[in-house]
């Protein structure tokens, strides 16, 4: 082998390694790297969003990637024909089935638990409702309101002139990871002015007030869940056969006679 032959040769690595290194970093730069996206996707729009949405932290490619081959095809396809929004795409657009991928615990069992919540486990998990369902949000940004719930509850309206801006969540408890008890501290929160003594504080709020039928009690709540005896004897007797309220005789709350 000549002088000549040894210099082609090591040209020949240099070139290869070369192109295998520039190779290798434009496969992390298109991978790894939020910045490849934003060579096309402005940041005033989808880049934009993302940088002020609670994915923040997540790689674009975590949620729009295809496979390699497949999304590199049409990324030089999309480039080809000058970017043609009718054209083909180079990744998910709504990249609903990768929310598992974070939002997903896999059990001792093998079965996939949405992230530790009860409400995502009920809904998600027993019921098997899409993640799109409820998060069908604008780009970047998918909360789930009260306008959520009602698609599928729509017959639980919620008591009071403000019931409009109450939300769901204030009541029920989605996000956490075990259902609470129901107590009446929650019910504080929007209704300050209960009275924190008198016999009706170690009940419940909602065993007199249901807030997806009625606002109010009435007194067949009152016997029903807890007066049977008094509504069958002496003076309450009387006045349960003439059909008149308890609240006409007892103060809400604090349960005293008038």
């Amino acid at each position: 082998m000549t002088l000549s032959d040894s210099i082609k040769g090591l040209v020949l690595a240099v070139i290869v390694m070369s192109l295998f290194l520039y190779g290798l970093n434009y496969y992390r730069y298109s991978q790894n790297d939020p910045d490849f996206c934003k060579t096309c996707h402005d940041v005033k729009g989808a880049h934009g969003d993302w940088l002020k949405s609670k994915h923040r932290d997540a790689l674009c490619q975590q949620c729009h990637q295809l496979g390699n081959v497949e999304q590199n095809i049409r990324l030089i396809s999309y480039v080809m024909t000058g970017g043609d929004p009718v054209g083909v795409t180079h990744g998910r657009i709504r990249p609903w089935e990768e929310c598992a991928t974070c939002h997903a615990d896999e059990t001792a069992q093998g079965t996939v638990s949405p992230t530790k919540t009860y409400g995502h486990a009920r809904h998600a998990g027993l019921k098997q409702i899409a993640c799109k369902e409820c998060h069908d949000g604008k780009q970047h940004n998918f909360p789930a309101g009260r306008e959520t719930c009602v698609r599928c509850h729509e017959k639980k309206t919620v008591h009071g002139l403000d019931s409009a801006d109450v939300s769901c969540l204030q009541c029920h408890a989605f996000t956490k990871k075990k259902l609470p008890k129901f107590d009446r501290t929650r019910c504080t929160k929007c209704h300050p002015g209960i009275p924190n003594k008198g016999p009706m504080v170690s009940v419940s709020c909602h065993f007199c007030h249901k807030p997806h039928k009625q606002e109010k009690p009435v007194s067949a709540t009152c016997v029903a869940e807890c007066h049977k005896n008094e509504a069958a004897s002496g003076k309450h007797a009387e006045y349960w056969k003439s059909g008149t309220s308890c609240m006409s005789c007892h103060k809400p709350h604090t349960w005293k006679a008038r």
